[in-house]
């Protein structure tokens, strides 16, 4: 499920301000070379690498030469709406003026613990694998979904080129991983609308406890009583 870019209130104050003052910066057309903050502190950097839950995924200290610059800890932690790390100079426009605006980060990485949903929701989406894990692509492509261990990873970005970049380099920040090779299979079945491919399939078909096979019999099993 995509996950809404954070309110103003999931950054760092210190950090918030400087950010604030390069998306006013932008939005008014004005000059903005002097007003890019500086690189995460390593205090921030620190906590968020001892987030304790689950594995955060990132995509490096660096992302195509955006610094990362911003990330949420246990402090900031909301079950709901997870965990993430910013790569840019500010944040999401929609996210602090209510919708527009040029000022756009290039990526944000989210990690969540699944909830069950269903991606008909999502719009117009195409399922695929990405690192050996189902995956959604949405939003005209900025934004793709990864389903892998006890959670799914959101990509947000302002192009696809550079949400698949960011996909086929993820890592976990807190936990052992590398940036090759495939992700861990989820241990839930996604909800995923629309078109499957048979390879996809295959890999619903064999997610650890066939779990996808446990739900659709449950389903099965549900509709015969409330009939």
């Amino acid at each position: 499920m995509r996950i809404p870019p954070p309110s103003p209130r999931h950054v760092r104050p210190a950090r918030l301000l400087s950010l604030l003052a390069l998306c006013a910066c932008c939005l008014a057309g004005a000059g903005c070379s002097t007003t890019h903050p500086g690189p995460i502190s390593s205090r921030e950097l620190a906590e968020a690498r001892a987030f304790p839950y689950f594995p955060v995924y990132w995509a490096g200290p660096s992302f195509r030469g955006h610094r990362l610059s911003a990330a949420d800890g246990l402090h900031s932690y909301i079950e709901k709406i997870g965990t993430s790390v910013y790569y840019g100079d500010c944040i999401s426009g929609k996210g602090l003026f209510g919708g527009g605006g040029s000022c756009e980060l290039p990526l944000q990485v989210t990690t969540v613990i699944y909830r069950i949903h269903d991606n008909a929701a999502l719009g117009r989406q195409r399922n695929t694998i990405v690192r050996g894990v189902p995956a959604v692509v949405y939003d005209e492509g900025r934004s793709i979904e990864l389903y892998t261990g006890r959670v799914t990873v959101d990509i947000f970005s302002d192009e696809y080129a550079n949400g698949i970049y960011a996909a086929e380099r993820l890592l976990p920040m807190n936990a052992p991983g590398s940036a090759s090779g495939d992700l861990p299979l989820p241990v839930y079945c996604p909800g995923l609308s629309g078109p499957v491919s048979s390879a996809l399939s295959a890999i619903m078909r064999n997610l650890p406890g066939q779990v996808c096979q446990t739900d659709a019999a449950e389903q099965a099993y549900a509709k015969l009583l409330y009939k």
